[in-house]
């Protein structure tokens, strides 16, 4: 039963993350010109080229926040991540009983075993 809750949760966040994958790549290659953009704007010197660069990352900044409904996909992906290591990770522990014939079933078997 344990399985079957995780298999239905890891494909509800595969079916999310991959409805998300468009903006999360359009996230990352805007978050990486607006990083450029404003690297440039603090290594310009002259003032026209500060007021070009500041035009370039705000327009950079928008679409940036266009996209920022990919963190639904990045959590998508952390889920199915989460549900992967569980997967993997969940092994049949026995429990002992405390039921004393079981016990001495077990303690004889033991024995036999040497």
């Amino acid at each position: 039963m344990k399985k079957f809750g995780l298999l239905i949760v890891g494909g509800i966040a595969a079916i999310v993350l991959l409805s998300q994958l468009g903006p999360i790549i359009g996230l990352a290659i805007s978050a990486a010109v607006l990083y450029l953009v404003f690297k440039q704007f603090v290594k310009s010197t002259v003032t026209w080229e500060k007021v070009v660069w500041g035009i370039a990352g705000l327009i950079m900044l928008t679409v940036t926040a266009s996209n920022l409904p990919a963190i639904i996909g990045v959590a998508a992906a952390y889920v199915l991540y989460l549900v992967y290591k569980k997967w993997n990770n969940s092994t049949s522990v026995k429990t002992k009983e405390n039921d004393p014939f079981t016990n001495f079933e077990n303690q004889w078997n033991e024995l036999n075993k040497r």
